[in-house]
């Protein structure tokens, strides 16, 4: 996570392509959030195969997160956000909007979470994980 922090402010007056952006976001807020997804099956000794699809399911769903962060950054309220709105534009930070635009953003935030979901089908008995990954693309902040 270190590694995609310094990625981010190296680069936060470059030009990155989707490749370059997607390892920074992959190194950084997915990290963690698949750390947070794939922990507790490590810990329980849930075996490989929930350990697999639970770190894709964290990383997938950190990077939508991720997207709807830069989505909000554009459309947000700074009432609403807690933070100010527009400011990754005004710092010329490389974002998902910025490269894609936002309907392309916004599709393949859906489609990452579409997938997220996917793939922990046989583990989400309660469909939880699938609630959590819908609130993703529903925040407002």
């Amino acid at each position: 996570m270190i590694g995609g922090q310094v990625l981010d402010i190296g680069s936060e007056t470059k030009t990155l392509d989707r490749v370059d952006l997607e390892k920074l976001h992959a190194m950084k807020t997915a990290a963690l959030i698949g750390f947070a997804a794939v922990g507790p099956a490590i810990l329980l000794k849930s075996g490989e195969e929930a350990e697999r699809a639970l770190g894709q399911y964290g990383q997938l769903i950190g990077l939508a997160f991720q997207i709807v962060d830069d989505i909000l950054d554009v459309e947000g309220k700074t009432e609403i956000l807690g933070k100010t709105a527009g400011k990754d534009q005004s710092s010329h930070k490389a974002t998902y909007p910025s490269l894609l635009g936002l309907d392309e953003s916004k599709r393949l935030a859906l489609d990452l979470v579409n997938t997220a979901i996917s793939s922990v089908g046989g583990f989400d008995h309660y469909s939880y994980l699938e609630q959590l990954a819908g609130h993703i693309l529903q925040r407002e902040k």
